[in-house]
Order: C-alpha cells, then structure tokens, then sequence
C-alpha cells in the first residue's frame, strides 16, 4: 500500500509534462514537416472527406474518347476553312519569385530538368520555351542574372529557348494591383496568355508528357483541357493545349478582370474553365481524368504513385508501361505530379541515383528521361514548385 502511495505522484508528474511535450512538439520548426504530414493524411483519409470523391472511380465518356483519340467532329459554328494543327511547342514557366529573397521557392532543380526532358523525349516537342525571370543557382539578387549557372540549365541549354520576363512585365499581369496575389497566380495569367498568343502546349514544372500529343494538336476544338479527379469537378490548368487565338481563352482571361486572387487558390485555374466548359462546350475539347491528371493528388494516390516496389511489382509495371508506350495506362499521355502535396514525403528527395536505382512507378516512369551521361548530380534544391 505504502508502495502504491508512492508510486501515484509519480505518475501524476507524467501527465503534468504532456503539455510541454506537446508544447515542444507544436512549436519545436524540426518537427513542423512531420506534424504536418501527420495532419495531411487525417484530413486526407476520413471516411467523408472530399479527398474520397477526388480519387472516385470513373469511366470515360465517348466524349473524352473522341477527344483523346483525334476523333471529335468540327463544330457546327465553326468556318469551313482548313484548321491548321496546333504547334508542337512546349511552354513551361519558372522563377518568377526570386529565390535570393525567399529562398523557400526553391530554384530550378531536378525535378524541373526532368519535366523538361519529358517534353524532349517522351513528347517529342518540336520547340521547348521555358519562360522565367530568375534563373540563377546560386540565387542572385538581379533577374536574368545568369540563367548557365543553374547546373539543371546547363543539361538543357541545347534544346530549349530562354524567354525572359521582367518582373514589371509579370507585376503587370495583375488585375487587382493592390492585392496580394501568390505568384502561381500570375502563372495562370501568363500561361493563357503564351497560349493566346502563340499556340501550343503549356506544362506545370511538374507535369511529364510519355508520348507526342499527335491527336491533340489535330483537334479542331481551340482548347483541350484535362479533367481533375474522378468526381469531374474541374478542368485543370497545369497541362493545356491550345491553338492561338483560342476564343475560350479570351473569355477565360476576361474573367481575371478586377479578381482579387489573393482570396483564392483554384478558382479561376479549375473549377471555372469547368464552369466556362458547361456553358460553351462547343469551344473545348475535354480529357478523361487518367489522360493528364490521374493518379490525383490524394495521400493515397501519392503513396502509389511514390511507394517502394517489390522485384515482381517493378517487372510487371515496366511491362505495362512498354506496353502502354511509356504510360502507366493506355489512355494516359501525360502526369501531373502535384508537388505542392508531395514535395515534402517524395518529390524532394528524388536524385538521378534514386530515380535509376529505387523502383516506384514514378521512378519507372521518368526514367528514361535521364540523359546517359548524367552522373550523380547534387540533390533537388528542397524548395517548392516555383512557378
């Protein structure tokens, strides 16, 4: 009895220290990834989240067949004349914060080298632009500071054109003047307006293109554009193609006019090109969820995308992937990898050591973008997507 006297305020002194370790723990920055990755899968995994309709099982329509396969008939308002093809041109956008000054945005690293060689080899892509403002590694404090610094520039420089942007050209892409807009919003104004203004493909910088868009770039429609997840509730922008001109786009565009973004994140970039869709379908040529963006960005689906495989699994998947000509499915020709959900837990850790040597279905995927004599290149830059 003495004993269990004394053995009881010890016990009470434990529960008295669970505020401070939870204390530590909450604002211990060491800890902040973990905790919130921890976060991430609860609200990703309960049974009625949103996450679950995102990653809904779906069956594409003939619609979307016709689209993806260069079969959708010519519009009754459209003229007579002969359509000419969209270009082959590959436009990607990158480094338009400064990494000098937030060194949080990261700099052109591994990941955007391989988005770029997907659009090589995997695409095909007649002409590749990368379109940018800082480029520099290390970051320096001017734009267009040199862009050959960058080691990942360098592998590239044979086969793409830099196009630089200063930053009063992109500051004037915003509508709202005043409002504090993220810079991925400023991306959005600036992919629509390339593709405006020049026609082509527009690529997320980490977006990976498996075979050449041949049937796209005959569409008649003026726009293709991909559906976000299973449930169909957006058409999403991080992978377009698009003839200039395109009369969708201009409608697109205007609906930026006086938006203040800083009140948003996916509005005017998915769901309301779906809401534009709806009301002129006869402008827009529509994808099936696993032509662009499939697996989606649900923990679950970035787990498969990222998990390790055994020997049998990897054999089987590079099976289907030659089978599929460089895709995980028959209708897939491209992938949007979602860094903002996987830099952290997958993404950031990928060097071409890892993608060559550690067997997950994005390693397969991507490896054979690597060039031959790449060799053991320094680690991604830990920073996210900047667009």
């Amino acid at each position: 009895m003495h004993r269990h006297n004394m053995g009881f305020p010890r016990r009470r002194h434990i529960y008295y220290l669970i505020p401070f370790v939870l204390a530590f723990l909450l604002f211990n920055p060491s800890t902040f990834p973990t905790i919130r990755q921890f976060g991430d899968r609860i609200r990703q995994t309960l049974p009625f989240a949103y996450q679950w309709k995102v990653q809904q099982d779906f069956v594409p329509t003939q619609n979307e067949l016709d689209c993806l396969y260069g079969r959708t008939p010519r519009s009754s308002t459209d003229s007579n004349g002969e359509l000419d093809p969209i270009p082959n041109h590959v436009h990607f956008i990158y480094g338009l914060s400064n990494p000098y000054d937030k060194p949080s945005v990261g700099t052109f690293d591994f990941l955007c080298y391989l988005a770029v060689r997907s659009a090589i080899v995997g695409m095909k892509a007649e002409k590749i632009f990368l379109h940018y403002t800082y480029l520099a590694d290390p970051p320096a404090l001017e734009p267009n500071a040199s862009p050959l610094s960058n080691p990942w520039i360098r592998h590239l420089k044979d086969d793409i054109e830099l196009v630089y942007h200063s930053p009063e050209e992109t500051a004037g892409l915003k509508s709202s003047p005043d409002a504090t807009w993220q810079v991925a919003h400023v991306s959005d104004i600036l992919r629509l307006k390339l593709l405006q203004e020049h026609g082509g493909i527009y690529m997320d910088m980490d977006a990976f293109g498996f075979r050449p868009f041949t049937n796209l770039l005959k569409s008649p429609r003026d726009i293709i554009l991909g559906h976000e997840g299973g449930n169909r509730n957006g058409l999403c922008n991080a992978i377009m193609v698009a003839r200039k001109n395109s009369s969708f786009i201009k409608r697109w565009l205007t609906e930026y006019n006086g938006a203040d973004l800083s009140k948003e994140w996916n509005y005017h970039s998915v769901v309301l090109p779906k809401e534009l869709e709806q009301e002129h379908p006869d402008e827009v040529c529509t994808l099936p969820p696993n032509a662009f963006f499939w697996p989606t960005w649900t923990w679950h689906h970035i787990e498969f995308m990222h998990e390790q495989l055994s020997s049998d699994e990897a054999r089987k998947w590079a099976a289907e992937i030659d089978r599929n000509g460089g895709s995980l499915y028959e209708d897939q020709v491209a992938y949007h990898a979602w860094s903002q959900m996987a830099w952290e837990r997958h993404l950031s850790k990928l060097t071409p050591e890892v993608v060559r040597t550690r067997d997950t279905r994005f390693n397969i995927l991507v490896r054979d973008f690597l060039q031959n004599d790449l060799g053991h290149s320094r680690a991604s830059s830990g920073g996210p997507r900047n667009e």
